[in-house]
């Protein structure tokens, strides 16, 4: 007679409620904190009720003990590691990795009867065997009981771990393309680099860039963040004919390969950092390394597509950076050169120029002196004269012409002629 009216109990309470509620109906509740489903205050099967007919994630945590009852929707926040024990045992136990946070929320509801808030809070959690980095947004709302008294805790939660994540991340690209833009030479980009990683120290624990020298046999330490350059395992200078580096620059640069370090040395973690990618960057449009960064890898998150599809994101924004401050050089130093070639042609006009005037004045003095002689040469030989003088003053207008376009290119005087005038007058 019991056993059934406590049957009859557990299908009204757990009525419907997906999987969970196929679970509750099955537990055996004497086992738990809570007790036998038939001693509940109708409160809280009013509240477990709820829950379990809701697609939204929420759970309830009872008493001073805070018993721990959930639906369907909020099972996967319980990863790996928390699901099904837990079920009707103290939330205490089951998050006492993050109870020094959410602890004293809880217990201000119970004391208070007054509402929490939190949005996009930071929680470290433990649901597939590691400390995982987390964020979620919540309400821990008072549940009366039929005393007036606070009986429970009531909340609603959504995980947006992703979507923080995500957004970091999205910053990081951003930044790291909009501050690399402005990189006029690979120097400056190896630190811009750095410095933008270094703004984000949750998703690349550290970096290292390594460019690659002397034709492919050494590797320079040329930026870091996150991490001190010039230790045992942040060498200034790798020989990439030896592969006994600690972060296998040598055979990277050799496969031209990614390679995963697994298990940093206590000694030599960095951060939040267990494990690290090496990966290589090659020259623009060429075979050749340019570069080798290493990044530290948050040993708080999954290394899944996403945390590597950011790295390869990251890598190409390197790349590019690399790539358009060389290009840059490149262009800087070819109109440096041409620079020089057009004030080697302005010198050499300006000077050719002056070496055409000296022989033409010498030509032109005997010429005039000759013609303004009233006692000067013969008829014959002054029109022979004449034409000389002529075109000698021609030329030297074409000299004194070309002098004042070399004294324009080299800007000792501002171009106000008419050339128009010039090309005429020149014939």
């Amino acid at each position: 007679m019991n056993h059934q009216m406590n049957s009859n109990i557990s299908e009204d309470v757990f009525a419907g409620g997906g999987e969970m509620g196929a679970l509750m109906r099955s537990l055996d509740w004497s086992q738990t904190l809570l007790g036998s489903a038939s001693t509940w205050a109708q409160s809280l099967k009013t509240a477990v009720s709820i829950i379990l007919n809701s697609h939204y994630p929420m759970f309830i945590w009872w008493g001073r003990e805070f018993a721990n009852i959930y639906n369907d929707a909020y099972r996967p926040i319980l990863g790996a590691s928390k699901h099904p024990q837990f079920l009707g045992q103290s939330a205490k136990v089951c998050w006492a990795e993050i109870w020094d946070v959410v602890g004293p929320l809880a217990d201000s509801v119970l004391n208070t009867g007054q509402p929490t808030w939190s949005e996009n809070l930071q929680l470290f959690m433990d649901r597939y065997g590691y400390l995982e980095e987390t964020y979620f947004t919540f309400s821990y709302s008072p549940i009366r009981d039929e005393s007036g008294g606070v009986g429970g805790v009531f909340c609603a939660v959504i995980e947006t771990t992703e979507k923080v994540i995500s957004e970091r991340r999205l910053r990081t690209l951003r930044e790291l393309a909009a501050n690399t833009a402005t990189a006029k030479t690979v120097a400056a980009a190896y630190s811009i680099v750095a410095e933008t990683l270094a703004q984000n120290l949750a998703d690349i624990p550290f970096a290292l860039l390594y460019q690659v020298e002397g034709g492919g046999t050494q590797a320079r330490l040329v930026a870091t963040s996150g991490i001190v350059a010039g230790t045992l395992v942040t060498p200034e200078q790798v020989d990439l004919t030896q592969a006994n580096d600690f972060w296998q620059l040598a055979q990277v640069k050799q496969l031209k390969q990614t390679r995963i370090i697994e298990h940093l040395p206590e000694e030599i973690r960095i951060n939040s950092a267990s494990s690290a990618l090496v990966i290589p960057i090659a020259q623009s449009g060429k075979p050749e390394l340019a570069t080798i960064v290493v990044l530290g890898i948050n040993r708080q998150r999954a290394f899944d597509d996403e945390y590597q599809g950011f790295f390869d994101l990251v890598i190409n924004n390197i790349a590019t950076a690399i790539a358009n401050a060389d290009a840059y050089a490149a262009e800087r130093q070819r109109a440096e050169a041409l620079a020089e070639l057009d004030r080697a042609k302005t010198t050499f006009f300006s000077n050719i120029t002056h070496e055409f005037r000296t022989p033409l004045s010498l030509m032109l003095g005997p010429l005039e002196e000759a013609l303004a002689n009233s006692r000067g040469p013969l008829p014959s030989d002054r029109h022979k004269l004449e034409i000389a003088h002529r075109n000698s003053l021609r030329l030297l207008k074409l000299v004194n012409t070309l002098l004042d376009f070399s004294r324009i290119e080299a800007g000792r005087i501002q171009a106000g002629v008419d050339l128009a005038k010039l090309s005429l007058g020149a014939r």
